[in-house]
């Protein structure tokens, strides 16, 4: 059984106990010449996923509804079609408002810090593909608008807007551990109500692109926190949120961090297939700066995968893509491709293909290009691995030190990741001048998250 989040999360809203809920669904079963007999405890087997029998589903709506001075629908209590409430983030099977709920339910979850949220597996196979199969196809939305009570105003987007920039500011210098929480809370506070709000359809798509990128940053985050489950299910929130807004662009960016998030787990044919969505899809959307990355993560895809001419043909087309990129014309979310970064990818797949004079050659060029902290980070791992590849363990541990100095300060799984892989491969060479940047590592993995 899959827990109820969105019983869940309208009973918080609504300020109702469990035994509450069910001495009001009592004596609204009564008033229908029912005798139903129910206490806390049947309430937590249904928050846990078991279905209420009869007319209940019904009860707890008019409940609830009297309770929130609006109409509450057996969709809004995660009672409605059978499955929908373990996919909170799919778009095809209810309108764009049962949507909202889903996912504003999810937000609360998580900042509740739900342990079936936040140690949610990440699903694989069709439910996995779906998100992008509707984001790619039909339908779209005709219609975004909203009757809410409170008007959003371009100050409101604009809120949204900022929010963005801030928070994704803070995890590359912070990491996604800390920053986590910081951005949950904002969805909930500010974008929630937002989305519930009254506006035009004009006005609802810059909303739900605005909402959207925020939305993928909560991704990034809980990606950067080891949370897999909960990072996949922002991002097909953002996706649906970028369908919603009509901009492609935005949603081959969200489909570039599944793409992402798929090489880490190792599902190296879904990223594939995925950054081939994005490119398919956005086609003169996508921007130079995104399909570079998008060919990039599939060279490395395809370097993992053994095809060595699949893996050179995309560090082709990303290299080509990279000289096309003009600063001042990619939108905010693609700030993240820098220079540099396309080289530190492509060192990757070519340390993958057993390449490793090209691959410590696109390295070092992308350690000597100024990066993000995070970022800078990164690409000192890779050149420290590859340069203990080639034998030169001197250097690795030079680089392995600059690398454990520029973590400093940062509260990230990843970068904890990436620290104890080049540990790994210091100890591992076995030479006498890496003792002390393996000890340093040592030292900065003491400190807990």
């Amino acid at each position: 059984m899959q827990p109820n989040t969105l019983l869940d999360a309208i009973l918080d809203e609504a300020g109702v106990s469990h035994a509450g809920l069910a001495a009001h669904v009592n004596q609204a079963g009564r008033a229908r010449g029912l005798a139903p007999r129910y206490d806390h405890t049947a309430v937590a087997r249904w928050l846990k996923g078991q279905r209420p029998r009869g007319q209940v589903p019904d009860l707890i709506c008019e409940v609830l509804a009297a309770r929130l001075h609006r109409p509450v629908t057996l969709d809004d209590i995660g009672l409605g079609l059978p499955g929908d409430r373990a996919a909170p983030y799919a778009g095809g099977h209810s309108s764009l408002s049962g949507f909202v709920e889903r996912a504003t339910a999810l937000w609360r979850s998580d900042e509740q810090q739900r342990p079936h949220v936040l140690g949610a597996p990440a699903v694989t196979g069709t439910p996995a593909v779906m998100p992008v199969w509707e984001w790619e196809n039909p339908p779209e939305d005709t219609d975004v608008s909203r009757g809410g009570r409170h008007r959003v105003s371009p100050a409101d987007i604009e809120l949204l807007r900022s929010a963005r920039g801030h928070y994704e500011q803070m995890y590359r210098k912070a990491g996604g551990v800390a920053t986590r929480a910081r951005i949950v809370g904002f969805l909930n506070a500010e974008a929630a109500p937002l989305l519930r709000g009254g506006y035009t359809d004009a006005t609802g798509r810059q909303l739900h692109r605005a909402t959207g990128g925020l939305v993928a940053v909560a991704g990034i985050c809980a990606y950067d926190s080891d949370a897999h489950g909960l990072a996949q299910r922002y991002f097909h929130q953002a996706l649906r949120l970028a369908k919603a807004s009509g901009d492609r662009g935005l949603g081959a960016y969200v489909i570039a961090l599944l793409v992402n998030q798929s090489l880490f787990l190792r599902e190296y044919r879904q990223a594939l297939a995925f950054a081939e969505a994005a490119l398919r899809t956005a086609g003169k959307r996508i921007t130079p700066a995104l399909a570079s990355d998008l060919y990039a993560m599939q060279a490395k895809a395809y370097a993992h995968l053994g095809d060595g001419s699949g893996a050179l043909s995309r560090i082709r087309r990303a290299e080509s893509a990279a000289e096309r990129i003009r600063r001042g014309r990619e939108p905010e979310e693609t700030g993240y491709v820098q220079p540099g970064l396309v080289n530190v990818q492509v060192a990757e797949a070519l340390l993958s293909l057993g390449d490793l004079t090209a691959a410590e050659r696109h390295a070092a060029a992308a350690v000597g290009t100024p990066a993000h902290d995070r970022g800078r980070v990164h690409r000192l791992a890779m050149l420290s691995h590859i340069e203990l590849r080639r034998g030169d363990a001197d250097k690795a541990a030079a680089t392995a030190v600059e690398m454990t100095e520029a973590a400093r300060g940062m509260e990230s799984q990843r970068l904890r990741d990436r620290l104890r892989a080049v540990r790994e491969h210091l100890v591992r060479s076995g030479c006498a001048g890496t003792a002390e940047a393996a000890a340093l590592i040592d030292g900065a993995l003491r400190v807990p998250l």
